[in-house]
């Protein structure tokens, strides 16, 4: 007997997906609630349970297809093994994505070494793409790590303990690397095609869609970090005791955010037609980078949160992210946008708002540079700000008014205790 394995609802307003990669095989086994399956949004990426316990049957749709909400993409067969499997010849036949040279997106880990892995463990490793790319990276044997994950599938921190193991004192050696791939004959030169993913192309759309719908400026500011770093190095060891989590820089700009919007509410409005829309609360989407492209997950009600709430919700948000983890109700709402490209070394740019929001701050790299304080050339550590904005609603007052209220409250850290 066979259940159907069919597309599930994909939240609001979405009706179909792409069809990202098959975690099993016809022949395996499978248990209820075992991901099977990667679906592909224009949103995020997310996984597809076995309604049951069986066997993968037969998958009626190859990776890269596009499927709408509640189709019918597999059959799990009743059963408990490989005997159960389907007759020769009826599988799908098996997708090898296109892993462009530094992409690091699904990467299918079936060379030798997995094959190796399979004939001692007895089955195939159910990997997710976060993890499948960290086995690479570190050259790991994956049935040779502990999974501490659902159902004993591995996680990232199982695969970083193991890499890290691995380098110290004593450790195994690691196995020999696999050949690179053959050079390139002198002058030749290479092209390769590779698909737009769902989820890049959305974001194509919509930031264009963004530039050619709102007047967007950009005005910036920059802020001294001293105060910032001397309280983050004071506090961070007592903080991390005391709440389990890092204090980081996004605490003391989404906190400086809330007090800013507070005064310039324009700024945390929208337009809907011909009316304009405010807000008395404040929904911070953070732009998070993710292996298939950014995404914004949501900070509700950010400002009756603490430091503490909200650094544990964006690194939960962070994690999520790598994983392909992240909801369509975490990723719905926002009313204004902070973006942080220093992480990567940016020094300054011009983000683009992400409608129907009205304006996104970009936060930059801190740099040591000289500046006069007390009549005398002194080096400081200083980040560019830039606020981009809707300049049919928020005029270039609101927006240097706005700057300066969070230049005053990361510059002087006692106003986000005292509300000032």
């Amino acid at each position: 007997m066979a259940t159907d394995l069919t597309v599930p609802t994909l939240g609001e307003s979405i009706t179909e997906a792409t069809l990202g990669e098959w975690l099993k095989m016809p022949g395996d086994p499978v248990k209820a609630d075992e991901p099977v399956a990667s679906l592909e949004t224009d949103k995020v990426a997310l996984e597809v349970p076995s309604p049951v316990d069986g066997v993968m049957g037969e998958q009626l749709v190859a990776a890269g297809e596009t499927v709408a909400v509640g189709a019918l993409i597999a059959r799990i067969e009743s059963g408990s093994g490989m005997s159960d499997a389907p007759a020769a010849g009826t599988p799908a036949p098996k997708s090898t994505p296109v892993n462009p040279a530094g992409a690091g997106e699904n990467v299918e880990l079936r060379g030798a070494g997995e094959e190796e892995a399979d004939e001692a463990g007895g089955s195939h490793l159910t990997l997710s793409p976060s993890v499948r790319r960290l086995v690479l990276e570190h050259g790991l044997d994956p049935s040779r790590i502990k999974g501490t994950g659902k159902d004993g599938r591995l996680t990232k921190d199982d695969v970083l303990g193991a890499a890290k193991a691995q380098k110290e004192p004593g450790a195994a050696p690691a196995p020999a690397p696999l050949p690179p791939p053959p050079a390139a004959a002198s002058g030749e030169r290479r092209e390769e095609r590779v698909p737009m993913t769902r989820l890049r192309q959305t974001i194509a759309s919509r930031l264009k869609a963004a530039q050619n719908t709102a007047a967007i400026l950009t005005t910036f500011n920059d802020v001294d970090m001293s105060a910032v770093l001397e309280a983050r190095a004071r506090y961070k060891e007592l903080f991390e005791k005391k709440h389990g989590i890092r204090l980081g820089f996004m605490g003391f700009f989404v906190k400086a955010a809330c007090l800013a919007l507070r005064d310039v509410p324009a700024v945390n409005a929208s337009i809907e037609g011909e009316e304009i829309v405010y807000r008395d609360y404040v929904d911070v989407s953070v732009a998070v980078s993710a292996p298939k492209g950014l995404v914004v997950p949501v900070v509700r009600d950010a400002q009756s949160m603490t430091f503490a709430d909200i650094e544990k919700a964006v690194a939960d948000f962070g994690r999520k992210a790598k994983e392909g983890t992240l909801t369509m109700e975490e990723m719905q709402g926002g009313t204004f946008t902070i973006s942080n490209g220093g992480v990567f070394g940016s020094l300054l740019s011009t983000p683009i708002i992400n409608p129907p929001q009205s304006a996104v701050l970009g936060m930059h790299r801190i740099e040591e540079r000289p500046v006069v304080r007390g009549g005398e050339i002194v080096a400081r550590p200083m980040m560019y700000l830039a606020l981009s904005y809707d300049h049919r609603l928020i005029d270039g007052r609101e927006a240097v008014t706005f700057l300066v209220r969070m230049k005053e409250a990361l510059e002087d850290p006692t106003r986000l205790l005292i509300d000032l």
